[in-house]
C-alpha cells in the first residue's frame, strides 16, 4: 500500500490564475479570450463585471453574481472571500443550478500578491478537494513593466511565480525597451515560457495546462513546469533592487529519496524559511514508489504530495525547484547535508 494518494487531478476542476500589474492588459486579454468559442465551458471569476467591460459578450443573467456569455463561458463575481465563492460554486454545480463548466479562470486585481490565492487553492481542504492549480499566467506591460518591477514588490512577485509570462503592448514599446524587459523577466523567472501579445490576441490554449497534471504523461509539460534546465545561476550587474532579492534554483538528487529523511527536512525548510519561499515545486523519486511524487507549495503551505500516473521520461532524478526571496541555494543545500 502506498503512503501517497494517486493524483486525483482528473476529478478536480483546473484553475488558472491570471494576474499581472495594474494596466498590464488582463482585461483586454480576458475580453478577447472570452469571445473565443474554444472557451466554452469555462467559468471566469472576476472581482467586478464592470471592470471587465463584458457588455458586448453578455447573453443572460443566471443568478445575481453569474452571467452566461454567448461563447458558452460563465462569468461570476467574487462575493466577499474567494473561498466562499468557490464553495458556493461547487454547491451550485453539484445541484445543477449553474451552467456547466469544466475549468476556472481566476482574474486577480493588479495589486494582488498571488501567494495567498495559491495557498488557498493548494491547501484549503474543502477547496483542494474540488479544485487544482493548473498554472499561473501573468501579464506584463512592455511599456511600463520595467518601472513597475522597480517600484512595486508585488509586480516582481507576480512575475517570479508565473508559469507563463505574457508581455503585452509590445507594439507600443521600442525594440530596446522590449529586449531589456524580456531579458529581465528571463533572469527573474527562467522557468516561465514567454509570449508577446498585441491587443490581447492570444491562443486561449496558452491559458491552460501549464501545471504538472498530465494524464497523457507528456514529458515536455512536466519539464516546462519544473523548468529545471533553465535554473542556472544568473549574475547580471543591472538587476534592480527588488529583482536582486528574488532568485531561483533547482536541487537535483540522483539517488531515490528516503521519504523518512526527506519529509522532515522539507518541513524544517518550511519552518525556517517559509516567508522566503515564493514557490516550491518538484518531482521526486521516492524509495518504494514506482511512480513520481509531485510536490507543490507556497511559503509554508504545501499541497499534500500526489503520485503522477507515470514518469514523464527516462530521467528518474528527483528535481526540486525553489523560487525564493533572500534565500540562496547554499543555505538550503547545507541544511540537506546536515540531515545526512
Amino acid at each position: 500500500m502506498s503512503l501517497f494518494d494517486r493524483d486525483k487531478s482528473a476529478e478536480r476542476l483546473p484553475v488558472t490564475l491570471i494576474t499581472g500589474f495594474l494596466g498590464s492588459g488582463k482585461t483586454t486579454l480576458l475580453n478577447r479570450v472570452l469571445s473565443d468559442p474554444r472557451m466554452a465551458r469555462s467559468l471566469v471569476l472576476v472581482n467586478e463585471f464592470g471592470e471587465v467591460g463584458l457588455d458586448h459578450l453578455f447573453m443572460e443573467q443566471v443568478g445575481g453574481d453569474m452571467v452566461l456569455l454567448q461563447s458558452g463561458c460563465v462569468c461570476c463575481t467574487i462575493q466577499g472571500d474567494l473561498d466562499r465563492t468557490l464553495r458556493d460554486i461547487t454547491k451550485r454545480r453539484a445541484a445543477g443550478t449553474a451552467p456547466p463548466f469544466d475549468r476556472v479562470l481566476l482574474e486577480t486585481t493588479g495589486l494582488a500578491d498571488p501567494a495567498p490565492i495559491l495557498q488557498l487553492l493548494l491547501n484549503h481542504p474543502m477547496i483542494s478537494h474540488d479544485y487544482r492549480v493548473d498554472g499561473v499566467v501573468v501579464t506584463v506591460d512592455a511599456v511600463n513593466g520595467a518601472r513597475q518591477l522597480d517600484e512595486h514588490p508585488e509586480a516582481v512577485k507576480q512575475a517570479a511565480v508565473a508559469d507563463r509570462l505574457l508581455i503585452s503592448k509590445t507594439d507600443l514599446a521600442d525594440i530596446d525597451t522590449n529586449a531589456h524587459l524580456r531579458a529581465r523577466l528571463e533572469d527573474l523567472n527562467p522557468a516561465a515560457a514567454l509570449y508577446e501579445i498585441v491587443l490581447g490576441e492570444i491562443d486561449p490554449a496558452l491559458l491552460f495546462d501549464s501545471g504538472p497534471f498530465d494524464p497523457a504523461g507528456k514529458s515536455d509539460k512536466v519539464r516546462a513546469w519544473l523548468g529545471a534546465e533553465a535554473h542556472h545561476h544568473h549574475h547580471h550587474v543591472d538587476r534592480s533592487r527588488h529583482d536582486a532579492h528574488i532568485g531561483s534554483f533547482c536541487l537535483t538528487f540522483d539517488e531515490p529519496l528516503d521519504w523518512d529523511r526527506f519529509n522532515p527536512w522539507l518541513m524544517a525548510v518550511r519552518a525556517s524559511w517559509g516567508d522566503r519561499l515564493l514557490r516550491v515545486k518538484g518531482i521526486l523519486n521516492v524509495v518504494g514508489e514506482a511512480q513520481p511524487l509531485v510536490i507543490h507549495g507556497v511559503h509554508r503551505t504545501f499541497h499534500p504530495p500526489t503520485l503522477l500516473a507515470r514518469w514523464p521520461d527516462a530521467d528518474r532524478r528527483s528535481r526540486l525547484v525553489f523560487i525564493t526571496r533572500d534565500l540562496d541555494r547554499a543555505e538550503v543545500e547545507a541544511s540537506w547535508a546536515e540531515m545526512a
